[in-house]
């Protein structure tokens, strides 16, 4: 069954709603052990010798706001059959997809923790895929933006499945990579992809 236009757009709005939050920053409670992928940790991992431990956060660079030009829009206005609601959808996912990424990290040898999802696999073995920030991204819902999506090429193919959460450690690069499950605005070479654990071990 065809998926509706007004179903698109909710699902791309609530990516934006996710995208503005990030945006915005950290909530003032927040602390460095905060979990990003959901919840908080009791003491905050320890990043690998020499990897800068980050967060999804500090991939979205200082001052962006995708919604600043659709906070008029009540998209419960809009049917399927109205142009406007075509056209809106194509705007916003074109704000997701060239979303912009933070420089300052362009370079920088770092670890995040994230979910899979496969683009190359062989045998049961992943050789390169996308690290996003929560479950069923790019698979049940819409692309996050292209600043929350990291593609990854392990340097030796891993053994992992969908959305199985994972660490990723290598040096980060500000680089878009355009995949039919989404577009990506980091690329990694990872030197180590292991098991997520909230102790980082």
């Amino acid at each position: 069954m065809p998926i509706s236009l007004r179903t698109l757009l909710a699902g791309v709005g609530a990516a934006f709603m996710m995208a503005s939050a990030l945006a915005a920053g950290p909530a003032p409670e927040a602390t460095t052990a905060t979990n990003p992928l959901g919840g908080k940790s009791s003491s905050p991992a320890k990043p690998a010798a020499g990897a800068k431990q980050i967060t999804w956060v500090e991939l979205v660079p200082p001052g962006w706001d995708p919604a600043k030009d659709f906070k008029d829009i009540d998209l419960g206005k809009l049917e399927d059959n109205d142009p406007r609601a075509a056209e809106l959808l194509q705007k916003m996912q074109d704000v997701l997809n060239n979303a912009p990424t933070n420089a300052a990290l362009n370079g920088v040898q770092v670890r995040l923790p994230g979910f899979v999802v496969p683009l190359e696999e062989s045998k049961g073995l992943v050789s390169e895929f996308l690290l996003v920030p929560y479950f069923g991204a790019c698979i049940h819902t819409p692309p996050p933006p292209a600043n929350q999506i990291l593609h990854v090429r392990p340097r030796t193919p891993v053994k992992f499945r969908a959305m199985d959460a994972v660490w990723v450690s290598g040096p980060l690069r500000t680089e878009r990579n355009d995949s039919m499950m989404g577009a990506s605005g980091y690329s990694m070479t990872a030197e180590a992809v292991t098991k997520y654990t909230e102790s980082g071990k």
